[in-house]
C-alpha cells in the first residue's frame, strides 16, 4: 500500500497543514497515483491557477515486484517552472525533469514541488508499507 498526503503551501502559510488531501493505492503491479492540476486525471490536485504544476505533474507507479517509483512527468514546456525534490531520512535529492526514482520500500518521506518564481510549494508526503 502507498499512502499519500498533499498540502499546498504559499508564503505566509508555511508550516500549515490545513486542507490536506489524502490518497492511497494497493502495492499491486500497475497501480498508479498522479498529482497535478487536472482533477480528472489526478487523485491529488493542486489549485488550477498554480501554473508551476503541470496538469499531470507527478506519477507514482507500482512495478511488477510491488515496489513504487516516482516520475516527474514532462509537461508541455521544454524547461519547467518548478523543481522537484525527494526527501527521505532527512536527505534531499533533486528529481530530474522527466526522471524516475525508486521510493524506499517500508519507508516514508516527502516529495516537494517548488515554484521557481515565488514562495509556493506542493508537499506530498508518502508512506510505502513493506
Amino acid at each position: 500500500m502507498l499512502e499519500l498526503t498533499m498540502a499546498t503551501v504559499s508564503g505566509a502559510d508555511a508550516g500549515a497543514t490545513a486542507g490536506m488531501l489524502m490518497a492511497d493505492a494497493p502495492s499491486a503491479p500497475g497501480s498508479v497515483l498522479r498529482v497535478g492540476r487536472d482533477r480528472s486525471a489526478c487523485r491529488l490536485a493542486a489549485p488550477e491557477d498554480w501554473l508551476f504544476v503541470s496538469r499531470t505533474h507527478l506519477e507514482f507507479r507500482c512495478g511488477p515486484d510491488g515496489a513504487w517509483q516516482l516520475t516527474w512527468l514532462r509537461g508541455s514546456q521544454a524547461h519547467p517552472s518548478s523543481e522537484v525534490r525527494l526527501v527521505v531520512d532527512g536527505r534531499e535529492q533533486p528529481v530530474a525533469y522527466g526522471g524516475t526514482v525508486p521510493l524506499p520500500r517500508g519507508g516514508a518521506g516527502e516529495v516537494v514541488v517548488v515554484d521557481r518564481t515565488g514562495p509556493r510549494s506542493v508537499n506530498v508526503g508518502f508512506y510505502h508499507e513493506a
